[in-house]
């Protein structure tokens, strides 16, 4: 099945756009994990993520940093592995957002789609097309490339002005129109735009159609959901992966973790659920 096959029919049976997070922080652990060895908490904590959020979701996405900082890749290739094996109907994308040359591409991509077995993976389009297509010889993978992201430095470079033609756009603009009209050889692209500037999503949306977008930013991070929702839905009500990680996943450190968690997503869904009801009345 296809990264978009089996991205439409978790919205549909899930009933839900969001997306959680598996981004294990040392420091932020929950007590009851603190006097584990680093691979073994990193497991149960992604593992509670995992089971707790299930019901709740579209989509996981670990971040491979977090992993990679303690020697833990083989961690995240097993949690990779459960989800699958305990939860075949949500898609894991892995956000790792790779931008190099083609030959190293082709490795990252290998990494990603070989090693870890995801079934999509962020990557950065600054080095342009060739460093993108290594992801797309995976034809029923995921690629969701970086447009408008959701830190305010983003700006000092996806909002610069550009030339093409006669025409005169934000750089984000055209990468939006490059990805939806030249690089989506596979039909499997998708993009990332920041739940912090809910302008930016209406016009990548108008640029993209149905295209799905990635979209973080809400939580921790302060993002406007119901704008978020207006800007970002297609016309069925679907269409995004709204992610949220740090407020889901740290919900409490306590010995009620996991069902901390598992009622921040449920609520988190809720919400959604609820704009997504006001925006089609």
């Amino acid at each position: 099945m296809t990264f978009i096959n089996q991205l439409t029919l978790a919205w549909q049976s899930q009933n839900s756009l969001l997306c959680v997070g598996i981004d294990p922080d040392v420091g932020k652990l929950p007590t009851p994990l603190r006097g584990l060895s680093t691979e073994d908490a990193f497991f149960q904590f992604g593992k509670a993520i995992i089971d707790a959020t299930a019901p709740h979701v579209c989509s996981f996405k670990p971040q491979i940093a977090y992993f990679a900082a303690h020697s833990a890749e083989d961690v995240l290739q097993d949690l990779i592995t459960y989800s699958h094996e305990q939860h075949p109907h949500i898609p894991v994308i892995l956000d790792a957002k790779r931008g190099d040359i083609g030959s190293t591409a082709a490795q990252y991509a290998a990494e990603a789609f070989r090693r870890y077995r995801a079934d999509a993976v962020t990557v950065n389009p600054y080095m342009g097309r060739d460093s993108v297509e290594p992801y797309l010889e995976y034809a029923e993978k995921g690629v969701i490339i970086l447009c408008r992201t959701s830190n305010a430095g983003g700006s000092d470079v996806q909002f610069l002005n550009v030339q093409i033609g006669n025409e005169v756009k934000p750089l984000y603009q055209h990468i939006a129109q490059l990805v939806a009209h030249e690089w989506n050889s596979t039909g499997q692209c998708a993009l990332v735009v920041g739940a912090t500037y809910p302008d930016e999503i209406r016009a990548v949306r108008s640029i993209v159609g149905d295209m799905p977008l990635l979209i973080p930013g809400i939580g921790a991070q302060g993002g406007d959901l119901a704008a978020t929702i207006d800007a970002g839905l297609c016309s069925d009500g679907t269409g995004v992966m709204i992610n949220s990680s740090r407020a889901i996943i740290y919900a409490s450190s306590g010995d009620d973790y996991q069902n901390a968690m598992r009622q921040a997503a449920a609520d988190t869904q809720r919400q959604i659920n609820a704009l997504r009801g006001q925006r089609g009345q």
